[in-house]
């Protein structure tokens, strides 16, 4: 019998105001900077390669350069955000973006670009745990999903502005990491005029300021009351800012299904593409402005899926979003595998076979795995160690963002680009049974309900 927590009930006070909207927003730009950092080095590469004369593993250390800063910001972002609160650490993010951005745009070097990248990735991983967790902890249950998934979307959009940047500028790839300058400030200025989040404020004794938050994004008081209650009753979890924390027997659950969706978001290929695609498609037969265009495609079908992800999230939920589309990417890297196996220049028909192949996966993949993995470990650790457990998530998916990028054009040369096909679909098909086996329904339920749910040993019950 399932003895869960019943998802909270519509309340006045659950549709996002403006208020809300507008932090989300604003805050969103830090995903936006984290596509657009991360997506830019697939048009740029090349270019980089001629101008500094870099072999293949000159290629893959500039590339996973900002992966590595990522895994430094993710270690440094749970003491951030629980010593500074939410609203600074995206402050600092903000600052640390714009000074990476101009210090790419001028760098003389390999190595001094390298460094560029590792400041930009430290970025990337501060506003990864910091983005998420701000914008979870502001919004109500029932928009919840689609709130927080605006990070998501704007990560897309930012690899999107990548694309194009890419494809407009190509060769001047000085001035497409200058251009990612311009969101910083941005951002900067914009958290400037933000509310920090009330949990925050209420764990560290400023229970004023935390309703004056709620009721600014509330339309009910007695929504607000009812928050501050539930909090009020949240049993507290020892020093927070301490990984010992997590090692407690009745948190294995929500760590079991936050870090394997942190580890399947990326060992199931999503960044290889990103980072890769005209590489890729290139050892595939397509020419440089073929493959430039796919890839700008790849941008535009992985923004479509996040846009209707924003909506059904909450429609349907997050773990059911998982097992319908998962298995749709395991089809689509089947049909490229395919298509390869029997003709590994592919023209004509299989050329477009192997162009919807790939879009089909992104779209499954992107508005699956890249839809969830940012919402799910705000949503599934319990206020007193989630900073830090969102922290250890957002350093899994780099650590395993950095195998990927380190491994992927080693990995089509040992494998050929066929068999690294088939290797992502027998691993998409492995997080699809991970999914169903691990990972419970949180739509609907206050954060509080789920951290219920998982000091009563109920959590993967849910459903």
């Amino acid at each position: 019998m399932n003895r869960s927590p019943a998802p909270s009930r519509a309340r006045p006070g659950a549709a996002p105001s403006r208020s809300l909207i507008v932090i989300a927003g604003v805050s969103s730009l830090g995903g936006l900077l984290f596509g657009y950092d991360t997506g830019i080095i697939s048009g740029a590469l090349p270019a980089i390669a001629g101008a500094f004369d870099l072999a293949e593993t000159g290629q893959q250390l500039v590339t996973s350069a900002i992966v590595v800063g990522a895994i430094l910001g993710a270690y440094a972002s749970g003491r951030l955000s629980d010593r500074l609160g939410r609203r600074p650490a995206i402050i600092v993010a903000g600052a640390v973006f714009a000074i990476g951005a101009v210090l790419a745009a001028v760098a003389p070097e390999a190595w001094t670009l390298g460094i560029a990248r590792l400041v930009l990735g430290f970025a990337v991983g501060l506003a990864a745990q910091a983005v998420p967790l701000y914008v979870a902890e502001l919004a109500p249950p029932a928009r919840r999903g689609g709130l927080v998934v605006m990070f998501q979307l704007a990560i897309t959009v930012g690899i999107l502005f990548a694309y194009l940047a890419g494809y407009a500028l190509d060769g001047s790839w000085r001035w497409m990491f200058g251009l990612g300058a311009l969101p910083a400030v941005m951002l900067l200025a914009g958290m400037l005029a933000l509310p920090e989040s009330p949990r925050w404020l209420f764990t560290h004794h400023e229970t004023a300021a935390a309703r004056a938050v709620l009721l600014r994004v509330r339309a009910d008081t007695a929504v607000v009351d009812e928050e501050l209650g539930q909090l009020a009753e949240t049993p507290a979890t020892g020093d927070q800012r301490r990984l010992r924390t997590l090692r407690a027997r009745w948190l294995r659950p929500a760590l079991v299904a936050g870090l394997g969706l942190a580890i399947a978001s990326q060992i199931t290929g999503i960044n290889a593409i990103i980072y890769y695609a005209p590489t890729i498609l290139g050892d595939a037969g397509f020419g440089r402005s073929a493959a430039m265009l796919t890839t700008v495609g790849v941008g535009v079908v992985n923004l479509v899926m996040v846009i209707l992800g924003i909506r059904l999230v909450d429609a349907i939920g997050r773990r059911r979003l998982l097992l319908v589309l998962i298995p749709g990417a395991v089809l689509s890297l089947a049909v490229v595998a395919v298509v390869l196996m029997t003709e590994p220049a592919p023209q004509g028909a299989g050329r477009w076979l192997v162009i919807l192949g790939v879009l089909g996966y992104v779209a499954c993949n992107g508005g699956s795995l890249s839809v969830v993995v940012w919402l799910a470990g705000p949503e599934m650790y319990p206020l007193g160690v989630r900073s830090v457990a969102v922290a250890v998530s957002g350093f899994t998916v780099w650590f395993f963002d950095l195998l990927v990028s380190l491994t992927t054009l080693s990995l089509t040369s040992a494998l050929g680009t066929t068999g690294t096909f088939w290797l992502f679909a027998v691993v998409n098909a492995a997080a699809f049974l991970f999914v169903f086996r691990f990972v419970p329904e949180t739509r609907g339920r206050s954060l509080e309900e789920i951290e219920s749910a998982l000091r009563s040993g109920t959590f993967t019950a849910m459903r």
